[in-house]
């Protein structure tokens, strides 16, 4: 029997090393130039001798005057260029919730209160266990004490003491990690979407840490899983107005009061997938924390496609036609977000992608315009610009549409399904768990950059690129602590329960 031959590889290979001399071409063009141009000047000075070089120096005829004015000048540019320059920010430290076990919600017990509360509904019951089956979810996930009940108790009251507990129990480890104390806080910011209490949310932090009068609070409200990088943006803009300053956010979903009691499978969706979780991060644009900050802040690009009266609608809290309240997911959600992403891509491209991925794009743009419009468009290679990718785990089919759009491969998705199945959907939280698995994993190493984009209602992609300032030890604590030498762990297509 004739052997099969063997596959040229002599190709394959010859196409990875022009594409690799390619690359460092044209990244490294201006280096390129100048080494032979400075290699000329050399060997001319060279030639000359250093008897015909002080020879021309000393004819040089220097007027007092014009050295002085020229001094000043070259001061004044200097001087203006660094007082215009904005402010450097930086996330000196940050916190993740972690709820104690007795919130865990195994797949047996997410089912048997199921059948429980929708007695009189069994196709109800049989789509949650099967959105369940391939959410990618695992056994460890949390919801709050008031959805333990049946049937549950979503009152105020059980809303209030789960914002208590996720919201200072995060800041309080974030205190005790950065030694900060609460009245050394200058701007505070707290999103979350479905849960607008009187106070605010905002104010009960205030009262709890006793803040100083003078704080500038803000409180976000109704603005999705993507309100974390917005709350990122709104103190950054503040950081630059006000120097020597702080900000603490605070990114976090109530899910007490959110628990859909219905039976349209649209709503029943978000009771399947979004958990308990929270976080606390410290930004600061003071030069001091320059050497124990975590990340400096390089780029944050926000896109919104509210325009668009799909997009507006394809997440949309509304009641059913029994009176429940719930959130409606669109069937057109990921065709929608596919579209806000390349709109966001297209806009930090060019910010973060190396010259060699930023040409062959426009050249593949320019061919389609004026040649062939069915030219397969080019895709940057932005595993070329990141290190690490923490993309927000809003369920299975999110991450493996990005996964396939951005050509990543599993290791680089792996922080974003891992804190899916360890965690669920923790809504604007969600970053900085995957941010956290990433550093747990002694993967974290100065100059890495980082980048985070997340999805949410209106609809918005935002997305926002950090560079590690110092190599991160494993932390001992932590979400991850307890778990993370299990991880990662192969997660199946389906789940049979």
């Amino acid at each position: 029997m004739p052997q099969a031959p063997m596959p040229e590889f002599s190709s394959s290979v010859k196409l990875k090393y022009v594409k690799l001399g390619y690359q460092y071409l044209v990244n490294h063009f201006l280096s390129v130039l100048l080494i032979p141009i400075m290699v000329t000047i050399a060997v001319e000075l060279l030639r000359i001798g250093p008897e015909e070089i002080f020879n021309v120096w000393d004819s040089l005829n220097f007027d007092l005057v014009q050295v002085l004015c020229s001094s000043f000048l070259v001061i004044f540019i200097s001087t203006v260029y660094f007082m215009s320059k904005p402010r450097t920010v930086y996330l000196v430290d940050y916190s993740c919730y972690k709820p104690p076990v007795t919130c865990r919600v195994p797949f047996a017990t997410f089912m048997e209160h199921s059948r429980l509360i929708l007695k009189d509904k069994p196709k109800s019951v049989e789509f949650q266990m099967r959105i369940l089956e391939r959410s990618g979810l695992g056994e460890e996930t949390c919801l709050p004490p008031a959805i333990h009940y049946i049937p549950p108790t979503p009152t105020m009251e059980e809303a209030r003491s789960e914002a208590d507990l996720v919201i200072f129990t995060a800041m309080d480890d974030l205190f005790k990690k950065t030694g900060m104390m609460p009245k050394d806080i200058d701007i505070l910011i707290v999103n979350c979407s479905l849960f607008s209490p009187t106070p605010s949310l905002s104010a009960m932090v205030i009262n709890k840490y006793k803040l100083r009068s003078n704080i500038k609070s803000f409180n976000l409200s109704g603005m999705g899983c993507s309100a974390g990088l917005i709350s990122v943006d709104l103190a950054r803009d503040l950081l630059q107005a006000h120097p020597n300053s702080n900000a603490i956010i605070v990114s976090t979903e109530i899910i007490t009061p959110n628990y859909y009691k219905g039976n349209e499978r649209a709503m029943l969706l978000p009771n399947c997938l979004f958990r308990m979780g929270s976080a606390a991060i410290l930004m600061s644009n003071r030069r001091s924390d320059r050497w124990r900050a975590k990340y400096k802040l390089c780029h944050l690009v926000r896109t919104h496609r509210g325009a668009d009266d799909k997009s507006h609608y394809c997440v949309y809290e509304q009641e059913d036609k029994e009176g429940h309240i719930g959130i409606n997911l669109s069937k057109d959600l990921m065709a929608i977000a596919g579209e806000a992403l390349k709109a966001n891509i297209t806009t930090i491209g060019p910010l973060v992608l190396p010259a060699s991925e930023q040409l062959l794009f426009l050249s593949s743009l320019i061919g389609r315009k004026i040649f062939n419009p069915k030219w397969k468009p080019y895709i940057p290679d932005f595993k070329l610009a990141f290190e690490h990718f923490c993309i927000h785990a809003g369920g299975r089919a999110v991450i493996d549409e990005l996964q396939k759009n951005l050509q990543l491969s599993g290791e680089h998705v792996e922080a974003s399904r891992m804190t899916l199945h360890r965690f669920g959907n923790t809504s604007s939280s969600s970053l900085w768990y995957e941010l956290s698995y990433i550093e747990s994993k002694g993967r974290m190493r100065r100059g890495d950059r980082v980048w985070q984009i997340a999805f949410g209602s209106g609809f918005k992609c935002n997305s926002a690129v950090w560079k590690c300032n110092r190599t991160i030890k494993t932390p001992k604590d932590g979400p991850w602590s307890d778990c993370i030498d299990r991880y990662p762990v192969f997660i199946p297509e389906v789940v049979k329960l």
